[in-house]
C-alpha cells in the first residue's frame, strides 16, 4: 500500500499522487463550504459573517496543528525513501507522543484566550457572541484534529495518497449531516456547525487509526521502536515547529488585516467570508501539489536522487500554470453565481454583497500562479530538509498583510483587502524561488561522491549513503 516515487517520470508520480490528496482536500473544503453555505442560508449574514470573522484566528491556531503534523511526516518520507523501515516507525512512535502534548497545550491555552483575542480583533458587536460560540468549540477540537492530520501525514509519506480520501469522504457526508442536524432540528446556531466539523473529523480521525492499525504492517511497531527517543523528538520538532509557525506567523498578518475588514462593517466582513471560502475551495489543488511535493523530495532526498528535485519542481510548477488559467477564466465568468452559493437571496443587501463578494474572488483568482509558486517551492523544501526557510516565507506573508491591513485597507477600503493575499504570495516567492535552488545546490555539495557516481548505484543503497558519509 506504500509508493515509491524515487523511480520513474517525475510529471506522471506527482500527478498520480496529487490526484487523490485532492480528492481528500476537495472533501475537506467541500464541508468547511457546507458550513459557511447552511450558516449563510439559515442563519442569515450576521451569522455568516461571525463565522468569516474567526477565519484568521482559526488559520493561526489550526494551522500550526497541521503544519506541525506536515513537518513531523517529512522524517518519516525520509526513512522511507533511505529504505528504513525501523528508524521509520521510530519517528512515527515519537510524533505521536509530542502530537498529544501540542494538543493538549494548545487546546487549553486557546479556551482560555478565545474571547480575549476577539476582543483584540476588534469583532464587531453584533456578531461578537456568535464567532466565539463557533472559534471556541473549533478550538476544543484540537486533538481531533491533530490524529487526523498527522495519521494522513504519515500515510502519505509511505506513497499512500489514496486512503486518507476515504477517511475525509466519511468525514464530509457526516459533517453535512450534523449541519442540519444540529441547526435546523436542535437550533444549535453557529456553535452547531462547529460541533458538526469537530465530530466529522474526530470520527474521521478515529475510523483512519483503526484502519492503519490494521492494515499498514509497516508501521508496526516494536517495544523498543516506541520508546520515547529524545533525538528522534529533537528532528521531529526541528521539521514540525517551523512550518508549524510558518502557519501562524502567515496568521498574524491575516488576523491584522480581519481587523482592519472588521473595522469596515459586518457587510464587507460578509463578502470576505464568502470570497475567502470559496477561493480557498479553488486553491485546492495548490495544496495537494504541496503535500505532494513535500513526500515527493522528501522520499528522493532520503534515497540520495537529487537530479529528480528540480525535476519534479519545474513538472509541478507546469502543472499548477495550467489550472491557475482555467480557474480565473472560469471565475470571470461564474464569480457572482457562485457568491449567491453563500447568500440569502432575501436579504436587504444581497446585491451589494454579490458585487463586493465577485470583486474579491476575481481579484484573488488573478494571482494564483503566484499562489501555486507558494506551496510547490515551499513543500518542496521543506521535503528537503529545510523547515526553517518556511518561517522566513512566512514573515514575508505577514509583513505583507500586515502593510496592507494596518496602512492601505484604512486608506483605500475594501478594494485594497483584495490585494492583500496576492501581495502576501508575490513577497514570499521572491525569497522562496531562490532559497529552493540554494537547497538544491547545497544538497549536492553535501553527496559530492554520490553526485559522480549516482549511474552506479541503485537508488536508497546502502552503498549510496556510504559514500555520502564519506
Amino acid at each position: 500500500m506504500t509508493k515509491d516515487l524515487t523511480t520513474g517520470s517525475p510529471m506522471k508520480l506527482i500527478l498520480s499522487f496529487m490526484l487523490p490528496t485532492l480528492c481528500g482536500m476537495l472533501f475537506q473544503q467541500f464541508y468547511n463550504l457546507v458550513d459557511t453555505m447552511i450558516v449563510g442560508k439559515l442563519l442569515g449574514a450576521n451569522a455568516l459573517a461571525a463565522v468569516g470573522s474567526t477565519g484568521s484566528i482559526n488559520f493561526l491556531v489550526i494551522g500550526f496543528c497541521m503544519g506541525v503534523c506536515s513537518g513531523f511526516s517529512i522524517p518519516v518520507a525520509q526513512r522511507m525513501g533511505a529504505r528504513e523501515p525501523s528508524e521509520m516507525r521510530r519517528y512515527v512512535a515519537n510524533a505521536a507522543y509530542l502530537s498529544g502534548v501540542f494538543a493538549l497545550v494548545l487546546t487549553v491555552v486557546t479556551g482560555l484566550l478565545c474571547r480575549t483575542i476577539l476582543l483584540g480583533m476588534k469583532t464587531p458587536d453584533d456578531i461578537m457572541e456568535h464567532a466565539y460560540s463557533y472559534i471556541f468549540v473549533i478550538f476544543m477540537g484540537i486533538p481531533a484534529t491533530f490524529l487526523y492530520n498527522l495519521l494522513a501525514g504519515i500515510i502519505r509519506s509511505l506513497g499512500d495518497s489514496k486512503t486518507p480520501v476515504y477517511f475525509l469522504a466519511l468525514s464530509s457526508v457526516l459533517n453535512i449531516g450534523l449541519d442540519f442536524t444540529l441547526i435546523l432540528h436542535f437550533h444549535a446556531g453557529v456553535a452547531g456547525a462547529a460541533i458538526a466539523t469537530v465530530v466529522s473529523q474526530g470520527v474521521s480521525g478515529l475510523a483512519c487509526l483503526c484502519y492503519v492499525r490494521k492494515q499498514y504492517p509497516i508501521l508496526r511497531t516494536t517495544r523498543e521502536e516506541r520508546r520515547l527517543d529524545g533525538h528522534a523528538c529533537k528532528v521531529l520538532c526541528v521539521m514540525g515547529i517551523p512550518m508549524g509557525l510558518q502557519y501562524s506567523i502567515t496568521a498574524i498578518g491575516s488576523i491584522v488585516l480581519q481587523s482592519a475588514v472588521n473595522a469596515l462593517g459586518s457587510t464587507y466582513v460578509a463578502a470576505v467570508a464568502a470570497g475567502v471560502k470559496l477561493t480557498q475551495l479553488l486553491a485546492s489543488p495548490f495544496d495537494a501539489m504541496g503535500a505532494a511535493m513535500a513526500t515527493y523530495c522528501g522520499q528522493n532526498v532520503g534515497a540520495c536522487r537529487l537530479e529528480r528535485l528540480g525535476q519534479g519542481v519545474r513538472a509541478c510548477s507546469l502543472l499548477g500554470f495550467g489550472y491557475s488559467i482555467v480557474a480565473f477564466g472560469a471565475m470571470l465568468l461564474l464569480a457572482p453565481q457562485c457568491a449567491m452559493l453563500f447568500l440569502d437571496p432575501q436579504e436587504a443587501n444581497v446585491a451589494l454583497l454579490v458585487h463586493l463578494t465577485s470583486r474579491y474572488i476575481v481579484t484573488v483568482t488573478a494571482f494564483f500562479f503566484t499562489l501555486a509558486l507558494v506551496n510547490i517551492v515551499r513543500f518542496s523544501i521543506q521535503g528537503m530538509g529545510y523547515s526553517a526557510f518556511a518561517i522566513l516565507a512566512g514573515v514575508l506573508e505577514m509583513a505583507a498583510r500586515t502593510g496592507v491591513g494596518s496602512f492601505l485597507v484604512p486608506a483605500f477600503g475594501f478594494s485594497a483587502a483584495c490585494f492583500a493575499s496576492p501581495a502576501a504570495w508575490v513577497c514570499a516567492d521572491l525569497f522562496l524561488i531562490p532559497a529552493c535552488a540554494a537547497c538544491i545546490r547545497r544538497l549536492k555539495r553535501l553527496y559530492p561522491v554520490w553526485w559522480e557516481e549516482n549511474r552506479e548505484l541503485s537508488p536508497g543503497s546502502g552503498a549510496i549513503q556510504a559514500r555520502a558519509a564519506r
